[in-house]
């Protein structure tokens, strides 16, 4: 990490009441149905959800299967609308059918995936699987140059670009997903359960690799995940689900060390350690 660009005069995130950093993303009682007819009902996987995403925060989205978390990625990505209520970016509602808008939101907010063995392209090379935003955004530039800048940020050494995923160990397949993530230059990085499928000790590394990565180029971290532990130690803000409702949000320390909700403490008992 010692070739990762510095933050210089910038503040770092924790440094920073919430309220100080603007709002990013913001989701104003958003709800998501699928299915029904005339004589069934529609299931609903988010009723009436709030969340504010703030320019260089980090959030944790954490709650147990079936709570919503997929369903509020996707929107979160821009890969699906709501049933009712709004989706905003930097203020103005987020609107699919608008393509120049998706495009530079689709640039802005990239996703690290849970699993590097199922989301790189095995027949891939690791310069082609990075380049691979760059493209598909039509973002311009040295292309072979931004490959080595970003895989050189997530602790890849430049001949790197000439292998495929399968001469990697799991960490380091995740280091390239991460590298592909930042390629674009975005603004918010969403990892979907980005270290749990690590062995513990890889799991730290690439922890350890993105909060340096979020404090160093001034991301906005929204972290996905069913696990409170690693969201304690990533995430300055929590956000609890259960059946596609929020039952608590708020700084993590308050959320760790003293939670209002009783299914948050459920959360917090099936911890063997905290943080």
């Amino acid at each position: 990490m010692s070739d990762q660009p510095t933050s210089g005069d910038r503040p770092v995130p924790g440094d920073r009441p919430v309220g100080d950093a603007a709002p990013l993303v913001a989701l104003d009682r958003v709800r998501r149905e699928f299915g029904g007819s005339r004589r069934t009902p529609p299931t609903t996987a988010l009723a009436g959800v709030d969340l504010t995403v703030r320019a260089g925060r980090s959030v944790g989205i954490v709650g147990e299967s079936g709570a919503g978390k997929s369903t509020l990625l996707r929107l979160l990505l821009g890969l699906d609308s709501p049933t009712s209520g709004t989706i905003a970016y930097r203020g103005a509602p987020l609107d699919r059918r608008d393509r120049a808008l998706m495009r530079r939101y689709r640039r802005e907010v990239q996703v690290v995936l849970q699993d590097p063995r199922t989301s790189l392209d095995p027949r891939m090379t690791v310069a082609r699987i990075v380049a691979e935003p760059l493209r598909s955004l039509r973002i311009g530039g040295d292309v072979s140059a931004r490959v080595d800048e970003v895989l050189g940020w997530v602790g890849l050494d430049p001949d790197a670009r000439t292998k495929y995923p399968a001469q990697f160990s799991g960490g380091q397949r995740q280091r390239i997903a991460i590298a592909r993530a930042l390629a674009p230059s975005p603004s918010v990085l969403v990892g979907d359960e980005p270290v749990s499928a690590l062995d513990v000790s890889v799991r730290e590394q690439v922890m350890d690799l993105l909060r340096g990565l979020q404090r160093d180029l001034g991301l906005t971290l929204v972290l996905v995940s069913h696990d409170m532990a690693i969201v304690g130690q990533l995430c300055e803000e929590t956000v609890v689900l259960r059946g596609g409702e929020v039952v608590e949000a708020g700084p993590t320390r308050e959320v760790l060390t003293r939670p209002a909700a009783a299914y948050t403490r459920e959360l917090l008992a099936a911890v063997p350690t905290l943080p």
